[in-house]
């Protein structure tokens, strides 16, 4: 089976969480590449984000109700489910629970009744990171890091979800399934990655560094990681035209996971000053002072400590600086070899639109409110 060049449509298409900040771009990128799919954008709320097309209707559903989902598929009886939704991480355990587990599962069962071909669920790089692990060209051979040894119970839900929709393949035999594992996903409209980063330049503490800055660290563009939930869909297709056919192991798309990077793995805070930097930042080396990480941690422990009792979110956590001092990235071999994955936007580029997105709602938000 050769990597699938012919898929021209995906059919019906139901984009799960399709409203928000991955989803949308994932719509957007269908319109543009598949323009003859019919899509159905299904998400709690949908009005943010919505694409002015003929061929996308929206409907607001909650996926753990399965009686909800059960009828929305069997209205719509989609050929394709892209699942992006996904609670915000700091959102209660209770939360990820619903939604990550309860709410794929409901999803899965809901595709399987009617009939879909292809389901692409949206995971985590972080799947395979654990408390004492350093990420260095990690592959899909890496295992999942789940429970007591997952520090991160968002992370253990997400992968969770990935097994969930992994086992289901070809259950029944029509039904194929993958998994998308995006790392630091950044670009317009994300609320994790550049608004913080931002803010911290605004806010004046952008003169100082945790670390030496010798970790390499994967951003990826959100126009690369929507890609590639597109490139698993076409496959994932290619491979049901030629059921009950099985592809060889090298070649297999159903049943597997896959990292999704830039490729480009930077130094971590040459990633937050090449965004401080298009956000006007002029800030010289010689001006940054070098905090020890081992000394931030114990200051990330305490400020945790201090705000819980106060009921507020500390501006240095364990998390933020663990995670600007250690190697994470990833290999992409995988997704090139069986997806025919290349990003289409370099590190540069996607910072450079995200970074500008940000200046152009802070300029229309001011507009708005000086008229």
């Amino acid at each position: 089976m050769s990597v699938p060049q012919k898929i021209t449509s995906l059919g019906k298409v139901v984009v799960v969480g399709g409203c928000g900040f991955l989803g949308h771009h994932i719509v957007k990128l269908i319109l543009e590449r598949l323009p003859a799919s019919q899509i159905s954008v299904l998400d709690l709320r949908t009005t943010a984000n919505r694409q002015d097309s003929p061929t996308v209707s929206y409907h607001d559903g909650d996926i753990s109700d399965l009686d909800a989902m059960q009828a929305f598929f069997a209205k719509t009886k989609p050929d394709v489910v892209i699942h992006t939704a996904s609670p915000h991480f700091h959102l209660p355990a209770a939360v990820h629970d619903k939604v990550n587990v309860t709410g794929t599962k409901n999803l899965l069962k809901a595709a399987q009744d009617s009939g879909v071909k292809a389901f692409v669920y949206t995971s985590s790089a972080s799947v395979v990171l654990g408390p004492h692990t350093e990420l260095v060209n990690a592959d899909e051979t890496w295992p999942l890091v789940t429970g007591d040894a997952q520090p991160e119970y968002y992370t253990t839900t997400k992968a969770y979800a990935e097994s969930a929709v992994l086992e289901a393949n070809r259950t029944p035999t029509s039904f194929l399934t993958c998994a998308i594992r995006p790392a630091g996903i950044f670009g317009e409209g994300d609320i994790q990655v550049l608004p913080p980063m931002i803010n911290t330049y605004r806010t004046g503490k952008n003169k100082f560094q945790i670390g030496e800055n010798e970790n390499l660290f994967d951003f990826t563009y959100v126009g690369n990681v929507a890609y590639g939930h597109l490139l698993a869909a076409q496959a994932l297709l290619h491979t049901h035209r030629i059921l009950p056919t099985v592809p060889l192991d090298s070649e297999k798309v159903d049943g597997e996971a896959f990292f999704i990077t830039n490729g480009q793995p930077v130094y971590f805070w040459d990633f937050i000053r090449a965004v401080w930097h298009a956000a006007g930042d002029r800030t010289k080396l010689s001006q940054v002072w070098h905090l020890d990480k081992d000394f931030a941690y114990v200051i990330g422990t305490v400020m945790e400590n201090l705000f819980w009792v106060l009921g507020k979110k500390p501006t240095l956590t364990r998390a933020q600086a663990r995670y600007s001092t250690m190697h994470k990235y990833h290999s992409i071999k995988k997704a090139n070899a069986r997806l025919g994955y290349k990003p289409l936007v370099d590190l540069e580029e996607g910072i450079k639109r995200g970074v500008q997105y940000i200046l152009d709602q802070d300029e229309k938000a001011a507009q708005k409110k000086g008229q």
